[in-house]
């Protein structure tokens, strides 16, 4: 037992370093501000969740934050860390959840779909009343100063709510089914490394 527990916090510790070297490898993407970059560090992430379960995911995720705060630091006193690991969380727990009870494609494909839409969602909501005028706040402008960034890029984009649905809405639909698309495709060949054997999604 004290084995098998201390192989799990190793896997753990393992994953997030892995979660945390691919969160400072960022693509921007041309609809969206340079602050919205894209990165794939939650491919570790759910990989650790569909095999040990949402607690490991939620650990992982939680380190993962805490590292590329200490290397990174903040100019948000941290809220945009919390917002992170929030919005983080809102893919990776509906995903494991549902694959942990049912270890199916099917169940696993549902999990994935809950958790793009929860992380969208919430990363839109979290964005509008939190994130937009702490960031404003910090780079000494208004939330329309940074509705006009949007706007430069897209003149679609008059209005917060424009920035919410054209640049943040489609930045985490993108994110979240580009991870989980990798996911499924790794999955397989990486679980029996952590489980010893082979969990396939079904």
């Amino acid at each position: 037992m004290k084995r098998k527990s201390i192989q799990r916090m190793t896997t753990i510790a393992i994953l997030a370093a892995m979660a945390t070297i691919l969160m400072l490898i960022e693509i921007p993407l041309g609809f969206a501000p340079d602050f919205y970059k894209l990165d794939f560090s939650e491919v570790p992430v759910l990989i650790g969740a569909f095999a040990l379960g949402p607690v490991a995911g939620i650990l992982i995720e939680a380190i993962k934050i805490l590292l590329n705060f200490l290397i990174n630091g903040t100019i948000t006193f941290g809220i945009g860390e919390l917002a992170n690991f929030l919005i983080g969380l809102a893919l990776v727990v509906p995903a494991s959840l549902l694959y942990i009870k049912h270890r199916t494609r099917k169940y696993a494909m549902i999990g994935l779909g809950i958790g793009i839409l929860s992380m969208t969602v919430l990363g839109g909501l979290l964005n509008a009343f939190v994130l937009l005028p702490i960031y404003a706040s910090v780079f000494g402008m208004t939330v329309d100063g940074l509705v006009a960034i949007g706007t430069a890029l897209n003149p679609s984009i008059t209005s917060l709510t424009g920035f919410i649905l054209l640049a943040v809405v489609p930045f985490n639909l993108i994110k979240g089914f580009l991870v989980s698309f990798i996911v499924v495709l790794v999955y397989k060949r990486v679980s029996f490394l952590i489980k010893g054997k082979d969990h396939e999604i079904e």
